[in-house]
Protein backbone atom coordinates (compact mmCIF):
# COMPACT_ATOMS: atom_id res chain seq x y z
CA UNK A 1 0.00 0.00 0.00
CA UNK A 2 2.96 2.19 0.65
CA UNK A 3 4.40 1.47 -2.52
CA UNK A 4 0.83 2.68 -4.27
CA UNK A 5 0.77 5.82 -2.70
CA UNK A 6 4.29 6.36 -3.79
CA UNK A 7 3.39 5.61 -6.79
CA UNK A 8 0.07 8.13 -6.85
CA UNK A 9 2.13 10.85 -5.83
CA UNK A 10 4.87 10.64 -8.29
CA UNK A 11 2.25 10.09 -10.99
CA UNK A 12 0.24 13.55 -9.87
CA UNK A 13 3.48 15.32 -9.34
CA UNK A 14 4.41 14.41 -13.32
CA UNK A 15 1.04 14.87 -14.50
CA UNK A 16 1.56 18.56 -12.93
CA UNK A 17 4.26 19.39 -14.29
CA UNK A 18 2.83 17.90 -18.19
CA UNK A 19 -0.11 20.45 -17.76
CA UNK A 20 2.21 23.24 -16.33
CA UNK A 21 4.50 22.68 -19.80
CA UNK A 22 0.86 22.26 -22.01
CA UNK A 23 0.14 25.78 -20.88
CA UNK A 24 3.33 27.09 -21.43
CA UNK A 25 3.36 25.67 -25.30
CA UNK A 26 -0.86 27.09 -25.30
CA UNK A 27 0.39 30.63 -24.87
CA UNK A 28 3.35 30.14 -27.20
CA UNK A 29 0.74 29.40 -29.38
CA UNK A 30 -1.13 32.14 -28.79
CA UNK A 31 1.42 34.60 -29.35
CA UNK A 32 2.53 32.94 -32.59
CA UNK A 33 -1.13 33.40 -33.16
CA UNK A 34 -1.23 37.04 -32.46
CA UNK A 35 1.64 38.19 -34.63
CA UNK A 36 -0.03 40.15 -37.97
CA UNK A 37 1.17 42.29 -40.74
CA UNK A 38 0.14 45.42 -40.31
CA UNK A 39 -3.23 46.76 -41.51
CA UNK A 40 -1.29 49.55 -43.63
CA UNK A 41 1.11 47.11 -45.27
CA UNK A 42 0.98 46.68 -49.39
CA UNK A 43 0.61 43.44 -49.94
CA UNK A 44 3.25 41.66 -52.08
CA UNK A 45 3.14 39.99 -55.21
CA UNK A 46 2.88 35.89 -55.61
CA UNK A 47 5.42 34.69 -57.26
CA UNK A 48 7.14 37.75 -58.04
CA UNK A 49 10.66 36.67 -56.73
CA UNK A 50 13.10 39.18 -54.51
CA UNK A 51 14.12 42.40 -56.03
CA UNK A 52 18.05 42.02 -56.56
CA UNK A 53 20.59 42.94 -59.19
CA UNK A 54 19.59 39.87 -61.56
CA UNK A 55 15.52 41.34 -61.57
CA UNK A 56 12.52 39.39 -60.34
CA UNK A 57 14.21 35.82 -60.70
CA UNK A 58 14.64 33.24 -58.06
CA UNK A 59 17.17 32.87 -55.76
CA UNK A 60 16.31 29.63 -55.57
CA UNK A 61 16.66 29.09 -59.26
CA UNK A 62 19.60 30.99 -59.32
CA UNK A 63 21.55 29.14 -57.61
CA UNK A 64 20.27 25.93 -58.77
CA UNK A 65 21.54 27.25 -61.87
CA UNK A 66 24.90 27.81 -60.70
CA UNK A 67 25.67 24.66 -59.33
CA UNK A 68 23.87 23.12 -63.13
CA UNK A 69 21.29 21.32 -61.83
CA UNK A 70 19.87 19.12 -64.45
CA UNK A 71 16.23 19.86 -64.40
CA UNK A 72 17.07 23.66 -65.50
CA UNK A 73 17.86 22.66 -68.56
CA UNK A 74 21.20 23.62 -69.28
CA UNK A 75 23.25 27.36 -68.88
CA UNK A 76 20.26 29.52 -69.75
CA UNK A 77 16.90 30.19 -67.61
CA UNK A 78 13.67 31.45 -68.88
CA UNK A 79 13.29 34.55 -69.44
CA UNK A 80 11.85 36.70 -65.86
CA UNK A 81 10.31 39.41 -65.73
CA UNK A 82 12.93 42.48 -64.94
CA UNK A 83 16.10 40.08 -65.69
CA UNK A 84 19.41 41.04 -66.52
CA UNK A 85 19.74 38.89 -69.00
CA UNK A 86 23.70 39.85 -70.55
CA UNK A 87 24.84 40.44 -66.57
CA UNK A 88 23.00 37.16 -66.08
CA UNK A 89 24.72 35.23 -68.27
CA UNK A 90 28.46 36.76 -67.89
CA UNK A 91 27.77 35.89 -63.84
CA UNK A 92 27.12 32.08 -65.01
CA UNK A 93 30.12 31.92 -67.51
CA UNK A 94 32.42 33.25 -64.26
CA UNK A 95 30.92 30.80 -61.78
CA UNK A 96 31.04 27.82 -64.11
CA UNK A 97 34.34 28.57 -65.12
CA UNK A 98 35.62 27.85 -61.65
CA UNK A 99 35.83 31.89 -59.91
CA UNK A 100 36.98 31.61 -56.64
CA UNK A 101 34.10 33.10 -54.08
CA UNK A 102 34.80 34.64 -50.98
CA UNK A 103 32.25 33.97 -48.00
CA UNK A 104 31.92 35.24 -44.41
CA UNK A 105 30.77 32.34 -43.19
CA UNK A 106 33.62 29.86 -42.16
CA UNK A 107 31.58 26.61 -42.10
CA UNK A 108 31.44 27.63 -46.07
CA UNK A 109 35.45 26.92 -45.77
CA UNK A 110 35.36 29.57 -48.70
CA UNK A 111 33.02 27.69 -51.34
CA UNK A 112 30.71 29.89 -52.32
CA UNK A 113 27.84 26.87 -52.94
CA UNK A 114 28.25 23.89 -50.42
CA UNK A 115 27.56 20.96 -52.62
CA UNK A 116 26.54 18.46 -49.75
CA UNK A 117 22.93 20.73 -48.80
CA UNK A 118 21.54 19.77 -52.87
CA UNK A 119 21.93 16.40 -51.71
CA UNK A 120 20.46 17.05 -48.10
CA UNK A 121 17.26 18.45 -49.51
CA UNK A 122 16.54 15.76 -52.18
CA UNK A 123 16.92 12.48 -49.20
CA UNK A 124 14.83 14.83 -47.02
CA UNK A 125 12.01 15.74 -49.92
CA UNK A 126 11.99 12.37 -51.89
CA UNK A 127 12.80 9.87 -49.31
CA UNK A 128 11.88 10.61 -45.44
CA UNK A 129 9.04 13.03 -45.96
CA UNK A 130 7.15 10.69 -48.41
CA UNK A 131 7.90 7.62 -46.61
CA UNK A 132 8.15 8.54 -42.88
CA UNK A 133 3.81 8.60 -43.23
CA UNK A 134 3.26 5.35 -44.72
CA UNK A 135 6.01 3.08 -42.64
CA UNK A 136 4.07 4.55 -40.06
CA UNK A 137 0.61 3.82 -41.29
CA UNK A 138 1.99 0.39 -42.41
CA UNK A 139 3.07 -0.60 -38.80
CA UNK A 140 -0.50 0.27 -37.75
CA UNK A 141 -2.10 -2.14 -40.42
CA UNK A 142 0.54 -4.51 -39.88
CA UNK A 143 -1.22 -4.86 -36.32
CA UNK A 144 -4.88 -4.54 -37.05
CA UNK A 145 -4.25 -7.83 -39.07
CA UNK A 146 -2.36 -9.40 -36.84
CA UNK A 147 -5.23 -8.81 -34.34
CA UNK A 148 -7.54 -9.99 -36.73
CA UNK A 149 -6.15 -13.29 -37.51
CA UNK A 150 -4.58 -13.52 -33.63
CA UNK A 151 -6.78 -12.00 -31.63
CA UNK A 152 -5.63 -11.09 -28.31
CA UNK A 153 -2.75 -13.35 -26.82
CA UNK A 154 -4.83 -14.89 -23.81
CA UNK A 155 -3.17 -16.69 -20.84
CA UNK A 156 -3.80 -20.35 -21.66
CA UNK A 157 -4.28 -21.64 -18.11
CA UNK A 158 -6.53 -18.72 -17.22
CA UNK A 159 -5.49 -16.30 -13.86
CA UNK A 160 -4.46 -18.10 -11.18
CA UNK A 161 -4.75 -15.46 -8.85
CA UNK A 162 -1.58 -15.43 -7.71
CA UNK A 163 0.49 -12.56 -8.08
CA UNK A 164 4.47 -12.49 -8.32
CA UNK A 165 6.51 -8.80 -8.35
CA UNK A 166 8.47 -8.41 -11.74
CA UNK A 167 9.18 -5.00 -11.27
CA UNK A 168 9.87 -2.33 -8.18
CA UNK A 169 8.32 0.97 -8.35
CA UNK A 170 11.77 2.33 -9.09
CA UNK A 171 11.50 0.66 -12.24
CA UNK A 172 8.09 1.39 -13.46
CA UNK A 173 8.49 4.94 -12.48
CA UNK A 174 11.52 4.91 -15.07
CA UNK A 175 9.20 3.40 -17.77
CA UNK A 176 6.21 5.54 -17.54
CA UNK A 177 9.22 8.69 -17.11
CA UNK A 178 10.79 7.71 -20.54
CA UNK A 179 7.42 6.98 -22.19
CA UNK A 180 5.57 10.15 -21.21
CA UNK A 181 8.63 12.08 -22.58
CA UNK A 182 8.83 10.10 -26.15
CA UNK A 183 5.19 10.16 -26.49
CA UNK A 184 5.75 14.35 -26.26
CA UNK A 185 8.79 14.44 -28.52
CA UNK A 186 7.24 11.97 -30.98
CA UNK A 187 3.60 13.91 -31.75
CA UNK A 188 5.48 17.28 -31.43
CA UNK A 189 8.30 15.84 -33.99
CA UNK A 190 5.95 14.10 -36.72
CA UNK A 191 4.09 17.62 -36.34
CA UNK A 192 7.54 19.68 -37.46
CA UNK A 193 8.23 16.66 -39.82
CA UNK A 194 5.01 16.10 -41.45
CA UNK A 195 2.68 18.96 -40.64
CA UNK A 196 3.06 20.60 -43.63
CA UNK A 197 1.65 17.84 -45.88
CA UNK A 198 -0.21 16.17 -43.72
CA UNK A 199 -2.11 18.65 -41.43
CA UNK A 200 -2.11 22.13 -43.95
CA UNK A 201 -4.41 20.41 -47.10
CA UNK A 202 -7.41 19.91 -43.97
CA UNK A 203 -6.60 22.45 -41.31
CA UNK A 204 -4.78 25.51 -43.63
CA UNK A 205 -1.24 27.16 -43.49
CA UNK A 206 -2.09 29.40 -40.16
CA UNK A 207 -3.58 26.71 -38.01
CA UNK A 208 -0.60 23.97 -39.28
CA UNK A 209 1.91 27.29 -39.05
CA UNK A 210 0.73 27.69 -35.19
CA UNK A 211 0.75 24.10 -34.38
CA UNK A 212 4.10 23.70 -36.12
CA UNK A 213 5.50 26.38 -33.72
CA UNK A 214 4.51 25.58 -30.54
CA UNK A 215 5.76 21.34 -31.31
CA UNK A 216 8.98 23.17 -32.12
CA UNK A 217 8.97 24.76 -28.90
CA UNK A 218 7.83 22.03 -26.95
CA UNK A 219 10.26 19.66 -28.79
CA UNK A 220 13.21 21.74 -27.65
CA UNK A 221 11.94 21.76 -23.81
CA UNK A 222 11.44 17.80 -23.93
CA UNK A 223 13.85 17.66 -25.63
CA UNK A 224 16.53 17.26 -22.36
CA UNK A 225 14.15 16.17 -20.37
CA UNK A 226 14.03 12.79 -22.92
CA UNK A 227 17.44 12.20 -22.61
CA UNK A 228 17.37 11.97 -18.81
CA UNK A 229 14.83 9.67 -18.76
CA UNK A 230 16.48 7.64 -21.38
CA UNK A 231 19.77 7.19 -19.73
CA UNK A 232 17.62 6.39 -15.99
CA UNK A 233 15.83 3.68 -18.32
CA UNK A 234 18.99 2.77 -19.74
CA UNK A 235 20.52 1.58 -16.12
CA UNK A 236 17.52 0.84 -14.42
CA UNK A 237 17.12 -2.03 -17.31
CA UNK A 238 20.36 -3.14 -17.81
CA UNK A 239 20.15 -6.40 -15.88
CA UNK A 240 18.93 -9.11 -17.56
CA UNK A 241 18.91 -7.67 -20.94
CA UNK A 242 21.90 -9.25 -22.52
CA UNK A 243 21.54 -11.83 -24.41
CA UNK A 244 22.02 -16.15 -23.77
CA UNK A 245 21.54 -19.20 -25.11
CA UNK A 246 17.95 -19.79 -24.20
CA UNK A 247 17.53 -16.21 -26.74
CA UNK A 248 18.49 -18.84 -29.85
CA UNK A 249 16.28 -21.00 -28.95
CA UNK A 250 13.11 -18.74 -28.83
CA UNK A 251 14.34 -17.45 -32.42
CA UNK A 252 14.15 -20.71 -33.65
CA UNK A 253 10.27 -20.62 -32.64
CA UNK A 254 9.36 -17.42 -33.41
CA UNK A 255 8.96 -16.62 -29.82
CA UNK A 256 5.97 -19.34 -30.21
CA UNK A 257 4.15 -18.82 -33.55
CA UNK A 258 6.36 -21.32 -34.93
CA UNK A 259 5.05 -24.12 -32.74
CA UNK A 260 5.40 -25.17 -29.34
CA UNK A 261 6.63 -22.76 -26.57
CA UNK A 262 8.99 -20.61 -26.35
CA UNK A 263 11.38 -20.20 -23.00
CA UNK A 264 12.92 -17.19 -21.85
CA UNK A 265 14.38 -15.78 -18.72
CA UNK A 266 13.17 -12.49 -17.21
CA UNK A 267 13.14 -10.65 -20.75
CA UNK A 268 12.53 -12.60 -24.19
CA UNK A 269 14.53 -12.12 -27.23
CA UNK A 270 12.22 -9.62 -28.51
CA UNK A 271 11.84 -7.33 -25.41
CA UNK A 272 16.35 -7.42 -25.06
CA UNK A 273 15.96 -6.43 -28.86
CA UNK A 274 13.62 -3.72 -28.27
CA UNK A 275 15.68 -2.51 -25.03
CA UNK A 276 19.13 -2.10 -27.27
CA UNK A 277 17.14 -0.68 -30.21
CA UNK A 278 15.79 2.29 -27.64
CA UNK A 279 20.04 2.28 -26.43
CA UNK A 280 21.57 2.59 -29.71
CA UNK A 281 19.17 4.74 -31.65
CA UNK A 282 18.25 7.07 -28.41
CA UNK A 283 21.65 7.96 -27.60
CA UNK A 284 22.21 8.86 -31.49
CA UNK A 285 19.17 10.63 -31.58
CA UNK A 286 20.06 12.43 -28.22
CA UNK A 287 23.38 13.39 -29.70
CA UNK A 288 21.80 14.65 -33.11
CA UNK A 289 19.06 16.60 -31.05
CA UNK A 290 21.45 18.07 -28.79
CA UNK A 291 23.81 19.37 -31.76
CA UNK A 292 20.82 20.68 -33.31
CA UNK A 293 19.61 22.83 -30.38
CA UNK A 294 22.73 24.07 -30.26
CA UNK A 295 23.98 24.30 -33.60
CA UNK A 296 26.88 26.98 -32.56
CA UNK A 297 29.11 23.27 -31.20
CA UNK A 298 30.21 22.72 -34.48
CA UNK A 299 30.56 25.15 -37.95
CA UNK A 300 30.63 21.95 -40.23
CA UNK A 301 27.57 22.35 -41.98
CA UNK A 302 27.66 18.57 -42.93
CA UNK A 303 27.55 17.94 -39.52
CA UNK A 304 24.10 19.64 -39.02
CA UNK A 305 22.64 17.90 -42.08
CA UNK A 306 23.34 14.51 -41.41
CA UNK A 307 21.75 14.97 -37.90
CA UNK A 308 19.00 16.20 -39.39
CA UNK A 309 18.89 12.90 -41.84
CA UNK A 310 19.69 10.56 -38.23
CA UNK A 311 16.78 12.06 -36.06
CA UNK A 312 14.30 12.01 -38.55
CA UNK A 313 15.08 8.51 -39.51
CA UNK A 314 15.28 6.98 -35.85
CA UNK A 315 12.43 8.70 -34.71
CA UNK A 316 10.19 6.93 -37.22
CA UNK A 317 12.11 3.74 -36.40
CA UNK A 318 11.49 3.89 -33.00
CA UNK A 319 7.89 5.44 -33.18
CA UNK A 320 7.29 2.62 -35.60
CA UNK A 321 8.51 -0.23 -32.77
CA UNK A 322 6.73 1.23 -29.94
CA UNK A 323 3.70 1.03 -31.69
CA UNK A 324 3.59 -2.68 -31.68
CA UNK A 325 5.71 -2.46 -27.80
CA UNK A 326 2.47 -0.41 -26.88
CA UNK A 327 0.08 -2.87 -28.40
CA UNK A 328 1.27 -6.25 -27.13
CA UNK A 329 2.43 -4.69 -23.79
CA UNK A 330 -1.39 -3.57 -23.08
CA UNK A 331 -4.49 -5.27 -25.41
CA UNK A 332 -2.47 -7.29 -27.51
CA UNK A 333 -1.64 -9.94 -24.46
CA UNK A 334 -3.81 -10.71 -21.61
CA UNK A 335 -1.91 -9.75 -17.92
CA UNK A 336 0.70 -8.07 -19.67
CA UNK A 337 0.24 -4.60 -18.69
CA UNK A 338 0.09 -5.72 -15.04
CA UNK A 339 3.71 -5.64 -14.71
CA UNK A 340 3.89 -1.76 -15.43
CA UNK A 341 0.56 -1.41 -13.59
CA UNK A 342 0.90 -3.12 -10.74
CA UNK A 343 4.76 -4.24 -10.34
CA UNK A 344 3.16 -8.14 -10.69
CA UNK A 345 2.11 -10.56 -12.77
CA UNK A 346 -0.20 -13.52 -12.54
CA UNK A 347 1.91 -17.22 -12.04
CA UNK A 348 0.43 -18.59 -14.93
CA UNK A 349 1.13 -15.62 -17.10
CA UNK A 350 4.97 -15.99 -15.82
CA UNK A 351 4.62 -19.42 -16.48
CA UNK A 352 3.82 -19.18 -20.47
CA UNK A 353 5.70 -16.14 -21.27
CA UNK A 354 9.27 -16.41 -19.38
CA UNK A 355 9.31 -19.92 -17.46
CA UNK A 356 12.88 -19.88 -17.07
CA UNK A 357 12.42 -16.37 -14.47
CA UNK A 358 9.57 -18.11 -13.10
CA UNK A 359 11.82 -21.20 -12.01
CA UNK A 360 14.18 -19.11 -10.77
CA UNK A 361 12.10 -16.63 -8.70
CA UNK A 362 9.58 -19.48 -7.12
CA UNK A 363 11.84 -22.47 -7.33
CA UNK A 364 9.00 -24.65 -9.31
CA UNK A 365 9.55 -26.46 -11.85
CA UNK A 366 8.25 -25.89 -15.51
CA UNK A 367 7.50 -28.03 -17.94
CA UNK A 368 9.27 -26.01 -21.29
CA UNK A 369 7.20 -27.81 -23.60
CA UNK A 370 3.57 -26.20 -22.65
CA UNK A 371 4.76 -24.03 -19.60
CA UNK A 372 2.67 -25.79 -17.49
CA UNK A 373 3.94 -26.76 -13.87
CA UNK A 374 5.83 -30.39 -13.89
CA UNK A 375 3.63 -32.83 -12.57
CA UNK A 376 6.67 -34.93 -12.02
CA UNK A 377 7.15 -32.16 -8.49
CA UNK A 378 3.82 -32.55 -6.29
CA UNK A 379 4.57 -29.53 -4.11
CA UNK A 380 4.58 -27.42 -7.80
CA UNK A 381 1.49 -29.17 -8.77
CA UNK A 382 -0.58 -28.19 -5.85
Amino acid sequence: MKNFRRFIRTAVLLTGVLMLSGLLLADAAQAQSSVRPPGQAAPLEEDSGPSNALGGASDADIWRQIRGAEDMGGPDLPAAPGRNVPLYEDLMRELQGGIAGGTSSTAANSRLIQMLGEDWRHIRRDYILPYAGWVLAGVLGLLVVFRLIRGKIRIEAGRSGKYIPRFSMAHRIAHWYLAASFIIMAITGLIILLGRPLLAPYIGKDATAIMASASLQGHNLFGPVFILALLIMIFRFMKGNFFQWADLKWILKGGGLLGGHASSNHYNFGEKTWYWIVVIVGLIMSATGMLLLFPWVTDVLAWHQISTVLHAGGAILLIAIALGHAYVGSIGMEGSIDSMLRGEVDENWAKEHHDLWYEEVTGKKVDHKTGAIAQANPEAAE
